[in-house]
């Protein structure tokens, strides 16, 4: 309910919030990818998408979706079969174990799973449940709220086409304990332009009020960051003795790619993989101060001819 009064609330002070729930779930259906694209980016970013000469890096993630299209990139951002997809490039040791997986939410082996796992889908985004204590999983409510995540299509709404044909399952991940003193694991998001890591991202507090800061490869805070997420200058985060290694992980899974951000968790400085995203914030997402956009998209060199 409050959710909803929220939503509403939003909607009335901002009504392009209303339009694109309304187009992007109904009528966009009917666009192609082109014009699509086009209308959301103007109804969330505020300003016309030119995919003629695009400038700002959500510019630039938008015409990478519609000229881009490497069919390899459909394992890499399939949650489960990625896993064999770095562990060939980095190591076994690298990939968090998989504990299970099912095509049917109804199929979730609960007793099989240790008392603690994560749970997610992988096919699409933020679906993820964190499970520390198995007695108080409330399982018929997670079958249902999977089963919902299951028909979910994710690439219809931001077109990001290498999610069409991800066959879809549900996989538990075993669970790995934060050091004490913090919320959940330290997440590192490698933004690789052309093959090489120029910053990196780290979000924190994301079961709570999740927050982001953003450094520079040799971990110094940057003056940016996300609206939906936005930084805590003041929030001092270690960077990790297995920083230089990470990045050149990163590296190495993002050769011969115009750009592809890498997340890796670390553990008391042994770092694993977490995913591949080829559009963050499916290229909608508003940066603030708001020339940050311009200015990562002027690290983003696409081959236009």
């Amino acid at each position: 309910m409050n959710n909803l009064i929220t939503n509403i609330k939003k909607a009335f002070h901002k009504p392009e919030i209303l339009l694109d729930r309304i187009f992007s779930k109904s009528i966009g259906k009917w666009f192609p990818d082109d014009v699509y694209l086009k209308i959301r980016f103007r109804l969330k970013m505020g300003y016309p998408l030119n995919l003629k000469a695009p400038r700002t890096f959500n510019e630039k993630l938008q015409w990478l979706k519609l000229n881009d299209r490497q069919p390899e990139y459909t394992k890499m951002v399939d949650k489960l079969a990625v896993k064999d997809y770095v562990a060939t490039l980095l190591g076994e040791e690298y990939i968090i174990p998989t504990l299970g997986v099912w095509e049917k939410a109804e199929e979730i082996d609960f007793d099989s799973l240790p008392n603690q796992f994560v749970l997610k889908c992988n096919h699409d985004s933020a679906t993820v449940t964190v499970v520390r204590d198995k007695s108080k999983l409330n399982r018929e409510e997670t079958i249902k709220k999977y089963n919902r995540f299951l028909k979910r299509n994710y690439y219809s709404r931001g077109r990001e086409w290498p999610y069409k044909d991800v066959p879809r399952r549900v996989l538990a991940e075993k669970y790995i304990e934060p050091c004490p003193g913090e919320n959940d694991l330290p997440d590192y998001k490698f933004f690789c332009f052309n093959g090489e890591v120029k910053l990196f991202k780290v979000d924190f507090d994301r079961f709570i009020e999740h927050h982001a800061n953003y450094y520079d490869r040799k971990g110094l805070l940057l003056p940016f960051g996300e609206t939906v997420c936005p930084p805590q200058y003041e929030k001092i985060i270690r960077i990790p003795e297995s920083l230089h290694l990470m990045i050149l992980a990163a590296e190495k899974i993002a050769q011969k790619m115009s750009f592809v951000r890498v997340d890796f968790y670390d553990h008391k400085d042994i770092f694993y993989f977490g995913e591949i995203t080829f559009y963050p914030a499916s290229g909608l997402g508003k940066f603030e101060p708001m020339e940050w956009d311009s200015k990562l998209g002027d690290m983003l060199f696409l081959p236009i001819n």
